[in-house]
């Protein structure tokens, strides 16, 4: 076992808890020696490396409470060999032929022993280390490939002992050089997927044995270096070493923008999944390096400060290839629809996206910047489903959005959904402003020749001491089963009409009857506000809000990498998300004007 006096860059292990030595001496106003160590965790700490006003050192995370002083009389956890690591895990336990199994720590659950059923079988497997796929060592306090003091020849190699590896996890182990997974892999000669999440590898671009002649990785296509605290340079040396990647996550690395990837690096005709979830990107402008990359399907930018497309808009928009489908970009900050609306510009051959818990879905307002204004302030549920419709109608070829597949109807749903809410904020806007306001729905015109430009009522302002500014516009139709009963005047199906907003609902169902030669009393008026209702309870198993949306997101980001690697609500059918809303006028003496909005509606009349 190689000396665990201490150094700096030195990493190691305190009750599992891991951390890379940065200062070794004395501190101001004390005694004795000391140990300046930086934490993997950084919520372990106290500080950034000072004391008393006196900075000590610095460390890699950003974090101001990565860091401790400690003693170095502290007892730490013993490193191991990675042969060591795997002996301990997978055959500590070996039974012998005919006995029973070691015994082991009970595991206690509520004060009850667990009972283990069938792990005997399960270890018994594991122990033949030749036959083993997959190993998983993280958390083994790894420092090494083999013994400093064992001469490999007098001992069985990692190729002799574990030569069927596919999957290997090394992740968080106290590596300081890339050279020690260099060892380690180029004994492993099916190795496809390498997870090193969580070290603290140093001086990687340097690093003789990673730049050296070697077939290490030659059969690697997944490589997982995520919470490495790796620059985005050193992350594409590494990443050039693998001829043949095809996924690379490297999320939670402190990234804030991407420079050009080298024309040389071989991964940018071969990458097919990128994973950068969990870094300080604030615009998709940060990214553009990655447009170079030609083969790329899925990416994904969960959890970064994405708001922007640019940061100035002069700047050109990155264009990626029609090859990316698929979009994660759940957890920014994009507040505003501008920013969906461009989306399709950036990603022209997108697919499927992941857009939930961003501001403008949990707020899906019509005004880009100038006051988020849901309809009816819907919060929870009903504000997540209009946020789905307005998404679902602003980009026309997406065919997945937060896992739920698109149906013909959903989108011709959403359209006209939004078509109708487009109408609604027209209404309230000036007839010189109307251009303004379309230029924030670049769809409208498309639309409008899909379904049929709506009817925008522009409410006029109106001396309240006039008689207009008393009288409500109805527009009375009759409704179709409704035409077929005999005695009915059906020469005109629809009559206008103005009505004083202070006659009841009798008095406006006794002039629909004379209109129509019906019996008042047997009538039934609906006011058809031209506005949607997310129906209540429907698919609320696609919620965005839960748990389980993280596991559906983790199977479905597996699934989808793996894949790449290798009826309506107005007809009443299902599929629909909304329908419209309507509202009955029940008989009573109160006022016409208190029962529908505005100076102009639209009345279905029925017969009961």
């Amino acid at each position: 076992m190689p000396s665990i006096t201490p150094h700096i860059g030195q990493r190691r292990s305190y009750d599992g808890a891991l951390c890379t030595v940065r200062f070794i001496g004395e501190l101001e106003g004390t005694t004795g020696s000391w140990l300046g160590v930086e934490w993997d965790d950084p919520a372990r700490g106290k500080h950034a490396g000072q004391h008393k006003g006196i900075r000590y050192f610095t460390c890699k995370s950003k974090s101001a409470t990565a860091a401790s002083f400690i003693r170095p009389t502290r007892p730490a956890d013993a490193p191991q060999t990675f042969l060591s690591a795997l002996q301990l895990k997978y055959a500590s336990d070996v039974p012998s032929d005919n006995g029973p199994m070691l015994p082991e720590k009970q595991i206690v659950v509520g004060g009850k022993v667990a009972e283990e059923v069938g792990f005997d079988k399960i270890r018994r497997k594991q122990a033949q280390l030749s036959e083993l796929k997959i190993v998983i060592l993280d958390g083994s306090c790894i420092t090494s490939a083999y013994s400093h003091n064992t001469d490999r020849e007098d001992h069985q190699t990692i190729r002799q002992t574990c030569p069927k590896v596919v999957e290997l996890d090394i992740s968080r182990n106290l590596f300081t050089d890339f050279g020690t997974v260099v060892d380690i892999c180029s004994e492993l000669d099916s190795l496809h997927s390498l997870r090193a999440n969580g070290n603290r590898f140093q001086n990687v671009i340097e690093d003789d044995k990673l730049n050296g002649p070697h077939k290490a990785f030659k059969g690697v296509k997944e490589l997982e270096l995520g919470e490495t605290l790796l620059s985005w340079s050193e992350i594409c040396h590494v990443a050039s070493k693998l001829p043949s990647l095809t996924l690379l996550e490297i999320g939670t690395n402190q990234l804030s923008s991407l420079a050009p990837i080298p024309p040389a690096v071989s991964f940018t005709s071969t990458l097919v999944s990128l994973n950068l979830e969990f870094n300080e990107f604030t615009s998709l402008e940060d990214i553009a390096a990655l447009t170079s990359m030609s083969t790329l399907r899925n990416l994904h930018l969960k959890g970064n400060l994405i708001s922007t497309i640019m940061s100035s808009p002069s700047k050109e928009v990155p264009v990626f290839g029609k090859s990316l489908q698929y979009l994660d970009m759940s957890y920014n900050k994009v507040s505003d629809w501008s920013f969906v609306d461009a989306l399709l510009d950036v990603f022209p051959g997108l697919t499927s996206l992941r857009f939930s818990h961003n501001p403008i879905y949990e707020n899906p307002g019509l005004e880009d910047g100038a006051g988020l204004e849901t309809d009816s302030s819907k919060k929870g549920t009903a504000a997540s489903d209009e946020a789905f419709m307005l998404m679902v109608a602003r980009l026309p070829s997406i065919r997945t959005l937060n896992f739920s597949n698109i149906t013909a109807a959903d989108r011709t749903n959403a359209e006209m959904y939004y078509l109708s809410r487009i109408a609604r904020q027209l209404s309230t806007t000036a007839e010189a402003d109307e251009a303004q306001v379309l230029a924030r729905h670049r769809r409208w015109a498309e639309l409008c020749d899909l379904y049929g430009e709506p009817v925008v009522s522009r409410q006029q302002d109106i001396n309240p001491n006039y008689l207009e500014a008393r009288l409500i516009t109805v527009h009375l139709y009759l409704a179709e089963l409704a035409s077929t009963e005999s005695g009915v005047n059906t020469s005109t199906a629809e009559r206008i009409v103005q009505i004083p907003k202070s006659f009841d609902i009798y008095a406006v169902k006794g002039i629909a009857g004379r209109m129509f030669g019906l019996p008042p009393l047997k009538l039934r008026l609906v006011w058809e506000t031209g506005e949607w209702d997310p129906v209540g309870g429907f698919d609320d198993h696609d919620g965005d809000s839960s748990e389980d949306e993280e596991i559906e997101a983790e199977r479905e980001r597996r699934q989808d990498d793996a894949a790449s690697l290798a009826g309506t609500s107005i007809a009443g059918k299902k599929g629909g998300r909304f329908v419209r809303r309507e509202v009955e006028l029940k008989d009573g003496p109160r006022q016409f004007g208190y029962c529908v909005d505005g100076l102009e509606a639209k009345l279905r009349v029925e017969l009961r």
